[in-house]
């Protein structure tokens, strides 16, 4: 009898990848397995799984508005209604052995039903700082694998491992990959270059700051590849167009090879690109952002400057101050080099393979 699995993780890459990860790592492990995703209609995880070779289905939920005079809010009740029945008909109908949640707006459903139908369950949190649906989750959950300390603040203890979040596979190894993006990004290897990734949907504090910033860059001879998202690409073009060192590109496919070309890296600071940085090993500077549940970005980012691993400017400050930090930085050669070798001291590269033995654990328990 094969293994069936559902794992539930969407929203935004940060949730999706990981869950990928998993879903590869136990593809190649389990001769006989069987993986459903489970994710929210209408968000990235329904294009991006099945783009990974997976089936998936679809829940009609989404999150709370922050604000409650918000009318969206009218309708969450009976989205969280109709999407309970939902997972419950998609576990009566799959069977699953096991069901892993990875977080994002269907891992809340989908994991309380398992819990209910006595499915073995494991949630996997990205965050320093978990939303309070995998608060709730974990007291029926059996297995909570994390990715940073002082995590029992907020779980219980007996079921937390630390295993880190899992990363693209083609990460693991970009080191190697210098000449080839040298190549790829057509970069002059005797300038510094800088990496500024906004996130899978862009980011517009951080665009907005760049754009503001890209004459110098050409000036000061810093090659500078920016990652904008869609909504921002056709203004960062347009700025770009008559300077040599500076690219703009809505989306970056290679971010192994982006990752390796970059001297330093400027980024958003979500769990996974983090756990990312610090496989890479190379100075970031981070800019949380504001627009995420309980400012978790900003306690992630606070988790790496606590032990000198990260650069941070608020959000809110970036625009008048991220010029000053990136030169500053640029200029001193010794603060990058202890940026460097501190994230890669927390870096945890097997983490897929150490959370797919918790899930082969389970299973034999069952």
């Amino acid at each position: 009898m094969s293994v069936r699995v559902i794992i539930s993780g969407g929203g935004t890459g940060g949730h999706i990848f990981p869950a990928i990860s998993i879903a590869n790592e136990l593809k190649k492990r389990v001769k006989d397995i069987d993986i459903l995703f489970v994710g929210a209609k209408g968000r990235m995880e329904m294009e991006k799984v099945p783009k990974a070779g997976y089936s998936i289905k679809g829940l009609n939920i989404s999150g709370l508005q922050r604000s409650w005079k918000d009318a969206r809010n009218i309708w969450f009740p009976f989205k969280l209604i109709s999407s309970l029945f939902k997972s419950y008909w998609i576990i009566k109908k799959y069977k699953p052995s096991i069901v892993l949640g990875t977080g994002g707006y269907a891992s809340g459903p989908l994991l309380f039903v398992a819990s209910k139908l006595s499915v073995p369950a494991l949630i996997q949190e990205q965050n320093s700082y978990p939303g309070i649906t995998n608060k709730l989750l974990s007291k029926s959950v059996q297995k909570i694998c994390v990715s940073f300390d002082k995590m029992e603040r907020f779980f219980p203890k007996s079921k937390l491992m630390k295993l880190g979040n899992p990363v693209r596979q083609d990460l693991l190894n970009s080191a190697d990959k210098k000449t080839e993006a040298v190549k790829h990004f057509n970069l002059d290897s005797s300038r510094k270059t800088i990496l500024v990734v906004g996130g899978s949907l862009g980011a517009r504090t951080i665009n907005h700051s760049i754009a503001e910033l890209v004459q110098q860059f050409e000036e000061k001879n810093i090659q500078l590849i920016w990652q904008t998202g869609l909504s921002y690409e056709s203004d960062a073009k347009d700025l770009c167009q008559s300077l040599s060192n500076v690219q703009a590109h809505a989306f970056i496919y290679n971010m192994d090879l982006a990752y390796s070309a970059a001297d330093i890296i400027i980024s958003r600071a979500g769990a996974s690109t983090i756990s990312e940085l610090c496989i890479i090993g190379k100075p970031a500077l981070l800019i949380p952002s504001p627009n995420v549940a309980e400012d978790h970005q900003t306690k992630n980012a606070m988790a790496l400057i606590e032990k000198n691993a990260a650069l941070m400017v608020k959000d809110s400050e970036a625009q008048e101050q991220l010029g000053q930090v990136i030169f500053d930085l640029l200029e001193n050669e010794n603060t990058q080099q202890n940026l460097g070798d501190n994230i890669k001291e927390l870096a945890m590269p097997n983490s897929a393979k150490h959370i797919v033995d918790e899930v082969l654990k389970l299973l034999q328990e069952k």
